[in-house]
């Protein structure tokens, strides 16, 4: 194992709250305004990266997590403090929100790992971390089980602009009421915020997930059921008709028949109502398959046809495969 050296930025208030804030100088693709705290002072800090692990053709690697959970918590600190800052480089988002993400992917799974980190966060994180892994364990169990042995027919496409998608949300939110959390909320979980295109076992299509009986149903679908703007209009409408705007645990289960799933899609929800900048850390997550051979990452430019193996994938792309035990 080797170590890199990243860029970390104090802030006055979260020095007083034991926080730091991260730079990482990885490139990236990154849209949408950085958010947070403005920074007070620079220092060095090292992060662990195998150096024996693969990159992807762009560049990227898969995170990696500390082994020691006060390292965690500080890392996790620092992230979450990062997303939210204006200083933050845009083009250094999408390392820190996929970071951010396969933090949670792997406490979850782990709950004797997680609390721990948990209890060493600085308080105001301390919610925060805790909601992100109740939505995630939400969706294990879900999925309760070894995963598949194959990985789907997808294209992992780069989303539209997070202030263009977010202008999507809000235009829903006034055209019906439905909160544009929820809606950004229902977007991520569905499909990363648009980044798989392909149609599920079910044969929902679109950024959004639509089945097209449901997109043909009178006053639902209108325009394209794979254009995003399309799709978040659509979907707020159908929300509305499920009952949403009386209760929106209601509409969410006429989107998707599970307790689960509508206790996820709030919590994440939630995250936004309390501070609207989380919805860039959220933006920037990639998309993981939870398969027989662990919790792979299908960077952009996965492109299938049809569905593989996933042994006859991990052979010809190594840096999908998790470094984290």
């Amino acid at each position: 194992m080797r170590r890199r050296s990243v860029l970390i930025i104090t802030a006055a208030s979260a020095a007083a709250a034991g926080a730091l804030m991260l730079r990482n100088p990885k490139p990236g693709v990154g849209s949408g305004p950085a958010v947070g705290i403005q920074p007070a002072a620079a220092a060095t800090v090292t992060l662990p990266v195998k150096a024996e692990h693969p990159a992807t053709l762009s560049g990227r690697r898969y995170p990696l997590i500390p082994e020691s959970a006060a390292e965690t918590a500080a890392l996790l600190a620092a992230v979450e403090i990062a997303l939210r800052d204006p200083a933050t480089p845009p083009d250094e988002l999408p390392e820190l929100g996929h970071q951010q993400q396969v933090i949670y992917r792997v406490l979850s799974a782990d709950p004797g790992r997680a609390d721990p980190v948990v209890a060493l966060l600085p308080p105001r994180w301390r919610s925060v971390a805790e909601r992100h892994l109740a939505a995630r364990r939400e969706f294990l169990r879900m999925s309760r089980g070894r995963g598949p042995s194959t990985l789907p027919a997808w294209r992992i496409i780069q989303p539209e602009p997070a202030e263009q998608l977010l202008s999507h949300y809000r235009k829903a939110e006034a055209a019906t009421g439905i909160e544009w959390e929820v809606l950004a909320a229902v977007n991520l979980v569905e499909t990363g915020m648009g980044r798989i295109d392909g149609v599920s076992v079910a044969n929902a299509q679109g950024p959004m997930q639509f089945l097209p009986t449901t997109w043909a149903e009178a006053g639902i679908g209108k325009g394209d059921i794979r254009n995003p703007e399309d799709a978040i209009q659509a979907a707020a409408r159908y929300l509305v008709r499920r009952g949403g705007l009386k209760d929106i645990r209601r509409g969410l289960w006429g989107y998707n028949n599970s307790d689960y799933y509508g206790r996820a899609v709030l919590l994440y929800a939630s995250l936004m109502k309390e501070d609207p900048r989380a919805y860039y850390g959220l933006y920037h997550w990639e998309i993981h398959f939870n398969a027989n051979a662990g919790d792979l990452w299908l960077p952009v430019g996965y492109s299938q046809l049809r569905s593989i193996d996933v042994q006859d994938y991990l052979r010809a792309n190594p840096s999908s495969r998790s470094p984290n035990r």
